[in-house]
């Protein structure tokens, strides 16, 4: 790594372990970032199946199944069985993964005006721009 790759680095590590550190999981031990995508998920689309979850996120049914159970087991998510169709078991959030994803939003919240005070308005565009381009790009080349 060169001087500024290193620089990148260790800043973006303490912005991570930052907001890590500060995102609530209430009283759940073990809940993952793939955890936390998922509740989210579910929240913002309540009502939504397994299934969708696993096309939403590109992991294979048993692995989503592994995921969901334990978010389930540690009451974030509820599953119940469609009326309409008795094979269909919908998913939603529960109290609890409401509040960690409602916790987790509250706090990007204050971090955004935080960053937001301390920015001019054009620092703060230059920056949206250089994080909306880098989010692109490793977006499109995850696969």
């Amino acid at each position: 790594m060169n001087k500024s790759e290193q620089k990148f680095y260790d800043i973006f590590t303490e912005l991570q372990c930052f907001i890590l550190a500060n995102m609530s999981k209430g009283e759940v031990n073990g809940v993952t970032a793939t955890h936390y995508n998922i509740i989210e998920y579910i929240y913002r689309h309540d009502k939504c199946t397994g299934k969708q979850v696993a096309k939403a996120f590109n992991i294979s049914p048993p692995a989503i199944s592994r995921q969901l159970k334990f978010l389930i087991e540690n009451n974030l998510i509820a599953q119940e069985q469609s009326s309409l169709d008795r094979r269909v078991f919908n998913l939603s959030t529960t109290d609890n993964g409401k509040f960690i994803v409602d916790s987790s939003e509250n706090f990007r919240e204050r971090v955004a005006k935080k960053v937001s005070k301390s920015l001019t308005k054009n620092e703060l565009e230059s920056l949206t721009s250089l994080l909306s381009k880098v989010m692109t790009e490793i977006v499109e080349n995850q696969t």
